[in-house]
This record gives C-alpha cells, structure tokens and sequence, in this order.
C-alpha cells in the first residue's frame, strides 16, 4: 500500500491525502512513489482545477519513517544517492503541477513534510502547529528540500532554521512567508474551501497561465526580453477562447461559461 488517498469531493477537485495517521504520515519509499504517481496522474486530468493537499490523523507529515531510517544507515552511497533521487523527484513532480496545488496543514510538519509544505502553491495551517526542519539534529541536512524551502522562507530566515532546527509555529511560519492562512483548527476546512472555491470560479486556463507566469519571471531581470515575453502572453491569453470569453462575460455582466459547466 502506498499510503495515498484520492477523492473527488466535487467537480473539478481533487484531493489527495496521506494516509498513514499512525506513522504521522511519514515518508518511506512507497508514499513517496505513490504521492509522486497521484501528483503527476492528476496534472494531466484535463476536467480538474485545483489539488488539495493534506494529511490524516494528528500530523500532517512527521518526515521520514524510522523503519525507513533504519533500512537507510544501512546503505552506501550509491543506495543513499538513488533514495535521495526519488524524494526529489516527487517534490518536484508537486511544484511543477500546472494545477494549482493547496496545502491543508492541521498538525506537525516536520523535515520533508516541510518540503511538501513549500511547494505547495498555497498553504493554509491550524493555530499551533508545530513546522521544524530537524534533519541538523540528526547529523543530516534538509538538501532536497532545500530549494523549496529557501524559496519559501527567504535565504536569511533559512540559515537559522536550517542550522539550529528549532520549532517554529504556524503564526511564525505564516510570518516568514511559508504559511498563507493561519487559521483555528475549527476553521481549517472553510478556509481551504473558500481557496479552493476561488480557484475554481476563475479561468481553468489562465489559473495554469498565472501559475507558470510567477515561475518564469520570479527572479529575472526587467529587461527586454522579459518586457516582450509578457506582451506575449497577454496578447496570447486575451486572443484565446477563455480570454475572450471572460472579458465578455463582464461586459453583458452574466457568468463565464467556465463557471456553469
């Protein structure tokens, strides 16, 4: 078993959840391969808009399994390399989804499951809880994470987190800029809905276009070629079939055809 959950609660949502409440949700080979195989199966279902991501039980992902672990100490490099690979590969496969993707965090997030957490396109968490990169306590360092979580947390709050693993909490981590929503647990599941609602009521098409759009000029120079391409997408978007039918749809003031089908 992969320890993977997928539901379709509703047209145009999907919902993956780990699913190994009494392991934490933490990472072994399998998960991994099957959280990677759920992510790139879904980013090509042309009827979907919107991935939620989440955890069952108490955490929402606790880092590696100690089974795993174990079976680790045991392997060379080679071993240690093509593991290491596959991780990688699956956050990959999340932060490259065309689909938006939208973190559900109502419990511990630790180590991986704070990579996850960072490639996530939007991340709501419960009051209280607990993220830390721990892995400097084990003699071992956050790598394959690490260019997700740099991302998300900035490169100077990074060097502390990284270098004493400290906790930190999701009013901390909302600060730092990893965390979207910080929420009452009460409210954990509206506040993904209304993300999840406001994904949805917007062009399928365009939803993709602004996702890659950040990915592409996140960084880069204002220069010409940077100037161009811009013109270029939003001449290509607003000569496109949703293009011209969103900006009609406002005009004779009536919903886009996106939102009744």
């Amino acid at each position: 078993m992969s320890g993977i959950e997928i539901l379709r609660p509703e047209a145009h949502v999907a919902e993956v959840w780990l699913n190994r409440p009494e392991l934490r949700n933490a990472f072994n080979a399998e998960l991994i391969a099957g959280l990677r195989a759920a992510i790139e199966t879904l980013s090509v279902d042309a009827d979907l808009r919107v991935i939620v991501l989440g955890g069952r039980g108490k955490a929402f992902c606790a880092g590696a399994d100690l089974n795993w672990m174990r079976a680790m100490a045991d392997y060379g490099w080679e071993q240690n390399r093509a593991d290491a690979q596959a991780l990688a590969e699956m956050l990959w496969a999340i932060d490259a989804c065309p689909l938006p993707v939208v973190g559900r965090v109502q419990g511990d997030c630790y180590a991986g499951g704070v990579g996850l957490a960072a490639c996530c396109d939007v991340l709501v968490a419960a009051e209280g809880v607990q993220f830390c990169l721990s892995e400097a306590r084990l003699g071992l360092l956050p790598a394959t994470i690490g260019p997700y979580v740099v991302r998300a947390l900035g490169e100077r709050a990074a060097r502390r987190w990284f270098l004493t693993a400290e906790r930190f909490d999701a009013a901390r981590a909302q600060a730092l800029g990893l965390v979207h929503e910080c929420v009452a647990a009460s409210a954990l599941d509206a506040a993904v809905g209304g993300i999840v609602r406001a994904l949805v009521a917007n062009g399928p098409h365009a939803v993709r276009a602004c996702k890659q759009l950040v990915k592409d000029v996140a960084g880069r120079p204002i220069d010409a070629t940077l100037r161009a391409d811009t013109a270029c997408r939003i001449a290509d978007i607003r000569a496109s079939a949703e293009g011209r039918e969103g900006v009609r749809s406002f005009l004779d003031k009536r919903e886009p055809a996106w939102k009744t089908n």
